[in-house]
């Protein structure tokens, strides 16, 4: 029982990865748009600019993992 649940938390295609990705980036655009509001100049800027490279560098690492994972699996094949 405690497995198929654990299953639903494992990305296991591009297609997923993509869809959590764009999650992780409008989540962080929120937090960036936010961060204009209080921090106005180019401190809110700054801090915009680092949550969206957050998710190029989150996105990039979720991409490599899957591919890892993809390699390995048919290794084991």
């Amino acid at each position: 029982m405690w497995k198929k649940i654990g299953r639903l938390f494992v990305i296991k295609t591009r297609f997923e990865a993509c869809l959590i990705i764009y999650a992780l980036a409008v989540g962080a655009m929120a937090r960036g748009a936010a961060y204009l509001e209080q921090y106005p100049g180019i401190g809110g800027t700054l801090l915009l600019l680092a949550c969206s490279g957050a998710v190029f560098l989150a996105g990039a690492k979720i991409f490599d993992c899957l591919r890892y994972e993809q390699a390995s699996a048919r290794q084991a094949d």
